[in-house]
């Protein structure tokens, strides 16, 4: 086109073909000629173990199609992992929590731990263990995302300070905090009996 500035050209996209350089002479009444119409589908997504919540996965070429035939874009999942009572994560770590009585602190016991896999492995707790011990099971953690290995599982030891006693585990109780040089209260009380 020529105007009083010189020589101007204009370029457009064709409103038939949208630019595509084909025309579809009888488009169909599914797509009307786009080449996509909407649907779903379910889609099998394999997660790769130690995956936490809030990992996103690419799934390439799985969105939805492309306009006139381009390609098909992605679709991303993010994960949510539900929790399991029996453990709490931290990174590639797992945390457990096991509970003994005050005699098998003090003698010695095997506890059995849970594994993640569903399985149990026996731990020697040694004499003498004290309040809040932290035992390490190696490589029985998490498995490491895109890494080899796996992280540990971490056994907490909680002992259990008998509340309820009878009268003759009382005595021996006393008696042995006696030999020990140790002064209970004379009054048998309870927490809330004070």
């Amino acid at each position: 086109r020529q105007t009083l500035l010189g020589t101007m050209m204009t370029v457009t996209e064709c409103p038939t073909c949208s630019g595509s350089g084909r025309q579809i002479e009888d488009p169909c009444t599914a797509c009307a000629g786009e080449g996509r119409t909407r649907g779903t589908r379910t889609l099998i997504v394999e997660v790769p173990p130690g995956v936490d919540t809030g990992t996103r996965l690419r799934l390439n070429g799985k969105g939805g199609a492309g306009q006139l035939g381009s390609a098909a874009g992605d679709v991303f999942v993010e994960i949510s992992v539900r929790q399991d009572d029996r453990f709490q994560r931290v990174g590639d770590d797992l945390h457990h929590r096991i509970t003994i009585g005050f005699t098998e602190a003090t003698f010695g016991t095997v506890v059995e731990v849970p594994l993640l896999d569903g399985e149990v492995e026996e731990l020697d707790v040694p004499a003498g263990t004290q309040p809040e011990t932290v035992y390490r099971l190696g490589k029985k953690g998490v498995p490491r995302l895109q890494r080899r290995g796996k992280g540990d599982l971490l056994v907490h030891v909680e002992v259990e300070v008998p509340t309820d006693l009878d009268d003759e585990a009382e005595k021996v109780l006393r008696e042995y905090g006696t030999i020990r040089g140790e002064r209970p209260d004379a009054k048998k009380r309870g927490l809330f009996r004070r």
